[in-house]
């Protein structure tokens, strides 16, 4: 904050722990081997916190790069406003300063247009922009600028005024592993202003800051030692005493009150001290307000529109709200200038948000109204669109404007493009208070349940039931409205809800397309739920009504994509399959319309496209479809779920071709995506399933427990299917851990739940062998019989990994020269299949049967390059092992 000319500096005193520290982290800053940290500043208004940031910025000064904001009581509900000051002036330092340092292009690369909206660089894209994508963008963007420019320091004050965008940032900012970047953040804010989700991110910051203080009054000698460095030595201890009692150790009033006595000339004794209360008062409150007052109705008005404008006041806009000449806002503009209310020219500012505060809240409340609502009007009129008009519109009174509302919906739209969900719930619930016209507000709520779709499912569920509420949607939003519904449903892990909203809606539906997309969403959510009444059924009707399709719009390719991961799951000819998969694609790929980020059908039906053909063998398919998606995401910067569920299919990709270290790699990090989105949701189960099959491969037991653990991998399941089967996952977990009675239970039950709903796929479930190992000394008998089952389910399917897989474990139960005989079998057909990890298996198990050191030698390489430890530790014993020819 830049100060009139006649402040007085002044030293900080009492805050010595603070600066020190401040000095500490600033040194790390600028070390040899530069280290950042985050610096937090709290307490009530007034108490030093800005200045302490300006000591840290002059501390910094010289030797890093600084740059800084400050959050504005009027002004946070405008998206990113912090962000913007904060760091738009190095995004267009080339712009400005020409040649020399790299463009915004350059620092955002390929996030341009996810992250350039919300900087205000780029106009904003057709799509809803990612929070989660933006905010990533930002950290991206923080490296470049530190590639660019150094380690940086950052500061923010008045943090509980920023908008909940910026605080959302900087609190995944903050929580950035340690050793990360040279970049120390330093945030101060107002304890009594921070409520809500405000607080709730400030508190966030300050678990995660190096330190984090709680700013205190002044004490009286602190209080004499400011008094006598501003009005010299000879200032007396009672008049100390009284500068004290008047501010009550406020540090900013306590200057403020004495700049105002080195203006009146008083002496500094104690013959001078009765006039400190009615000075000090001017300084707060009624007193500056009654100070304010006096340089006339003109220069009260300007102040007026100053604190509606908030920060970075424009003259033009000052001056269209005033409703006065340039010039006659110039002179109001100097008064207060001269008065120590406002600084600056064009922008202008508030000296102190203390100041701020105070008049925008003496303007009476009718008229504050009516200033906001002209604020809007002149924002608008000036070109910067609805979104900057947004903060006025929200605080105009309800009057069922139907303008007010377009405008705000606008506003909206321009929110959601930047990523700002939040930001736009905020503009469409008080359109719904204006109210909007009936036919008007059922649209307004599907909007609104749009807003939330990406961050918040519940949400979702309850705007988008509201719109289906009215009666007031034409056909085909009507038909969208249900489809987004049963997406939010999903996501909520309320997948039998969904498959029942889009069942109603078919039985009220004529026939036509709308009523065959409704179908496609119907068959959708019933394939996903973990539980249904008739599998069976279910699935006969989607072959009755995707035999005849050929793939010639849109709802027929979804219907073709889910018939073939229905006969997937249910163990039908892989060669089928693919021919099924093959006629729902256009041109060999993805259609326009049903591709990864296309909202008319969602993420889904080309993620069960795509692992019909990982189950089918046919990786290179999958692979194409996975990578395609994950690229998807990124581009648009999805980074919550859906990026989430992408790393998780690219990891299972790798897990079936038995790459187990980089499918690891995958799904560790889709759970940690998936953990910024919240906890329990369908993404979860997926990725932890993923990956506790995968460490089991490893032969990391306990490894697999730990993640179990974490990620609350027990019953009740998810609502929605487990891919790979979850109670087999969990069977094949508890019996590494040697919980072999559990693990029988776990996959009885898992068996008899798959049959009973016609799913047999033996490797998307591999309850049967798994219970065929647990049973085989115990039950040989039943062993044999689930060992058949898996088999013959393995010879229908057709694929060289289900047949090797089932074949080895028919082996298991044999001896002698069948059991040699078998698992040879096994390791040809494993040997046509992409299933490193299962081959190397079954060429262990044959060397081991058979005695042929070379075959175990070979599992063991196989082993080794797959990253099964386990497995390669078994080879080892048994090549040491007497038995085995040499």
């Amino acid at each position: 904050m830049h100060r009139p000319e006649h402040s007085i500096a002044l030293p900080l005193l009492e805050r010595e722990p603070e600066l020190a520290a401040a000095a500490r982290a600033v040194d790390t800053l600028c070390a040899e081997e530069p280290s950042g940290g985050l610096l937090v500043y709290r307490g009530a208004a007034g108490l030093g916190k800005t200045a302490l940031l300006s000591e840290v910025r002059r501390m910094a000064s010289g030797r890093r790069t600084v740059w800084s904001a400050r959050g504005g009581e009027t002004v946070t509900s405008v998206p990113f406003h912090v962000v913007r000051q904060l760091l738009l002036p190095a995004v267009t330092m080339a712009e400005r300063d020409g040649e020399g340092a790299p463009d915004a292009r350059e620092l955002l690369g390929d996030r341009y247009e996810i992250v350039g909206p919300a900087l205000g660089i780029a106009p904003p894209g057709e799509q809803h922009a990612d929070p989660q994508g933006v905010r990533d963008g930002l950290d991206a963007l923080v490296e470049r600028l530190v590639e660019a420019h150094g380690p940086l320091v950052l500061i923010v004050d008045d943090a509980q005024w920023a908008d909940l965008e910026t605080l959302a940032w900087l609190a995944s900012f903050a929580e950035r592993p340690a050793g990360g970047l040279p970049v120390l953040v330093v945030v101060a804010y107002r304890t009594e202003e921070a409520v809500g989700e405000t607080e709730r991110y400030l508190r966030t910051l300050g678990a995660a800051a190096k330190l984090r203080v709680s700013l205190r009054e002044l004490t009286s000698d602190a209080t004499a030692g400011l008094t006598r460095a501003a009005l010299g030595e000879h200032a007396d201890d009672p008049f100390c005493r009284e500068v004290w009692a008047v501010t009550g150790g406020n540090a900013y009033e306590t200057v403020e009150l004495l700049a105002k006595v080195g203006d009146c000339g008083f002496e500094p004794v104690e013959e001078s001290a009765g006039e400190l209360r009615a000075l000090g008062a001017s300084a707060r409150g009624r007193g500056l307000i009654a100070r304010l007052e006096e340089l006339g109705p003109a220069t009260t008005k300007f102040a007026w529109a100053a604190a509606i404008l908030g920060t970075d006041i424009s003259l033009d806009l000052a001056v269209s709200l005033a409703g006065m000449s340039h010039e006659e806002a110039a002179g109001c503009a100097e008064r207060l200038r001269a008065a120590r209310i406002l600084v600056g020219v064009d922008p202008m500012e508030f000296v102190h948000p203390l100041i701020a505060g105070a008049v925008y809240r003496a303007i009476p409340s009718a008229v504050r109204t009516a200033l906001h609502g002209l604020a809007a009007w002149a924002v608008t009129r000036s070109g910067r669109g609805p979104a900057a008009a947004a903060p006025h519109l929200l605080e105009v009174h309800p009057d069922g404007d139907a303008e007010l509302v377009e405008q705000l919906r606008e506003a909206a739209a321009e929110h959601l493009a930047v990523g700002a969900p939040d930001a736009a719930r905020r503009c469409l619930e008080r359109a719904l208070e204006e109210p909007p016209l009936l036919s008007v507000r059922a649209e307004v709520l599907y909007e609104l349940g749009c807003a939330t779709l990406l961050t918040s499912p519940a949400t979702t569920v309850g705007h988008l039931r509201a719109a289906l509420d009215t009666q007031q949607l034409d056909d085909a939003l009507r038909v969208d409205v249900v489809f987004r519904l049963s997406q939010a449903l999903t996501h909520n892990n309320q997948t039998g809800d969904a498959a029942h909203v889009v069942a109603a809606e078919v039985a009220r539906t004529a026939e036509g397309p709308a009523r065959m997309r409704l179908q496609a969403a119907h068959f959708l959510w019933e394939g996903v739920q973990a539980i249904e009444d008739d599998g069976p059924g279910r699935s006969r009707r989607l072959d009755r009504v995707a035999a005849g399709l050929t793939g010639r719009d849109n709802t027929e390719r979804v219907l073709l994509m889910l018939r073939a991961f229905d006969g997937t799951a249910r163990g039908e000819s892989a060669e089928e399959i693919v021919q099924i998969g093959e006629r729902a694609l256009l041109n060999g790929g993805l259609a326009a319309g049903v591709g990864w980020t296309d909202t008319a059908w969602g993420f889904e039906p080309p993620a069960l496209l795509g692992l019909s053909y990982a189950f089918a063998d046919r990786l290179d398919r999958a692979e194409s479809l996975f990578t395609e998606g994950l690229r998807a995401f990124e581009i648009s910067g999805w980074s919550g779920g859906h990026l989430a569920f992408a790393h998780a299919l690219v990891g299972y990709l790798h897990r079936r071709r038995g790459d187990l270290a980089e499918a690891e790699a995958y799904l560790r990090e889709s759970l940690r995506l998936a953990d910024r989105v919240g906890n329990g949701l369908p993404m979860h189960w997926d990725a932890a399933s993923m990956l506790i099959d995968t460490l089991l491969a490893r032969g990391r037991a306990d490894e697999a427990r730990e993640a179990a653990e974490r990620h609350a991998f027990v019953p009740p399941y998810s609502s929605s299917i487990v891919i790979p089967d979850a109670p087999s996952v969990r069977g094949r977990l508890l019996l590494a851990l040697g919980h072999k009675k559990e693990a029988v239970a776990e996959l009885e039950a898992a068996g008899l739940a798959l049959m009973e709903r016609g799913r047999h796929n033996i490797v998307m479930a591999p309850w049967a062998c798994d219970l065929a190992y647990a049973l085989a000394e115990e039950d040989p008998a039943r062993a044999a019989q689930l060992a058949a089952y898996a088999r013959d389910r393995a010879e229908r399917f057709g694929t060289h990994t289900a047949i090797g897989v089932a074949l080895r474990c028919v082996a298991s139960l044999k001896e002698g020269r069948a059991r040699t005989e078998l698992l040879a079998q096994a390791v040809g057909h494993l040997e046509a299949s992409p299933s490193r990890y299962e081959l190397a298996l079954a060429r262990v198990e044959y060397g081991m049967a058979a005695g042929l050191p070379a075959e175990i030698s070979g599992g063991l390489e196989l082993a080794g390059r797959c990253g099964a430890d386990g497995l390669a530790a078994r080879a080892r014993r048994a090549l040491e092992a007497p038995h085995v020819r040499r």
